[in-house]
């Protein structure tokens, strides 16, 4: 069961990093942040809480060489970065995982969004994505919580050596521990936490949903 932070809007997260450190599994690294802070304060958040999973979420949708020069500017900063699944893999995601490995960093696939926009292109094209993502084996893959049918056909088509990550709780309406029944390993939640008064509390009480959702659904799995 895994809880990852988003922090997507441009600010200082240092003090929010820190407090939060021994309450979450990692943080994942908004562009909007980046481009205001720049690759640099990935670094600077990194060093208030190195044990975490640190993914920065530069959804790359280009060719292999382009993906590879944008990578590099944060990569060393971050365990993992995430690209868009349908750009493909020659010349594309092939590359880019080349040198993600090279570097001995994680490259992170986006499956499907978490948003209604995503049923009318991105859900059609998934049996090719999961092709794609069997050929290219990626460390982890992007399934949104908002869909938790889409994480359960992901998980059952590449297996449990993939990682699935699920965006959508909170804000976007998923509830917490949904797509970890589903078969996710992380659910990411921004704004539920970042945007509360008490992102603490906030986190804390998101993870009691999560056990809860996961132990009930568990013991629903084995009762059946």
């Amino acid at each position: 069961m895994g809880l990852l932070v988003a922090l997507d809007r441009p600010g200082g997260y240092e003090e929010l990093v820190g407090k939060l450190c021994s309450r979450v599994d990692g943080f994942k690294l908004g562009l909007p942040l980046l481009m205001a802070r720049g690759p640099g304060y990935a670094g600077l958040l990194r060093r208030r809480c190195r044990d975490a999973l640190w993914v920065a979420d530069l959804k790359l949708a280009d060719i292999g060489y382009v993906m590879r020069l944008t990578a590099g500017l944060v990569a060393e900063h971050v365990d993992a970065v995430i690209a868009h699944g349908f750009v493909g893999v020659e010349g594309a995601l092939g590359e880019l995982k080349d040198y993600l490995d090279s570097l001995g960093k994680r490259l992170v696939v986006v499956a499907s969004m978490s948003h209604p926009g995503a049923r009318e292109a991105y859900d059609h094209a998934l049996p090719r994505i999961l092709e794609t993502l069997e050929r290219l084996r990626p460390w982890g893959v992007v399934a949104p919580a908002t869909r938790p049918g889409v994480v359960g056909i992901v998980r059952r088509r590449l297996g449990p050596g993939v990682a699935i990550m699920s965006p959508g709780v909170g804000a976007q309406g998923a509830e917490p521990g949904s797509a970890l029944c589903a078969g996710a390993d992380y659910e990411i939640v921004g704004r539920a936490i970042t945007g509360s008064g008490d992102p603490v509390e906030a986190a804390e009480r998101i993870r009691r949903e999560q056990e809860a959702r996961l132990s009930n659904c568990r013991g629903t799995s084995h009762g059946s």
